[in-house]
């Protein structure tokens, strides 16, 4: 049921990624799947910046340091995503070992 909601959530990022920026909303809030999904909105368009960036800079069109500063980008916020990802995950498996 996980890999069918995660599949889910990562298609809907997608089409909302594809949508103009102007489209994207802000988080709500404490609509913690609305700050989810911003994030992972986040992530996808920093990631096609960078493959945009590489593709340019293979074309002759852009700079190493603009490719490398759109790389570096992509990693941190992968690595902050992944950083949440973790706690939210570490904190479900406290809930879950706390005696009822």
């Amino acid at each position: 049921m996980n890999s069918a909601f995660a599949a889910r959530a990562y298609a809907a990022v997608q089409q909302a990624a594809a949508q103009p920026a102007a489209a994207t909303r802000e988080p709500q809030g404490a609509d913690f799947a609305g700050l989810v999904s911003n994030a992972m909105t986040n992530l996808v368009q920093g990631q096609r910046q960078a493959e945009q960036m590489m593709t340019a800079h293979t074309a002759g069109k852009a700079e190493l340091v603009d490719v490398v500063t759109a790389v570096s980008s992509a990693q941190a916020s992968l690595e902050t995503v992944m950083a949440v990802r973790d706690q939210v995950i570490s904190a479900y498996q406290e809930i879950m070992r706390m005696p009822i």
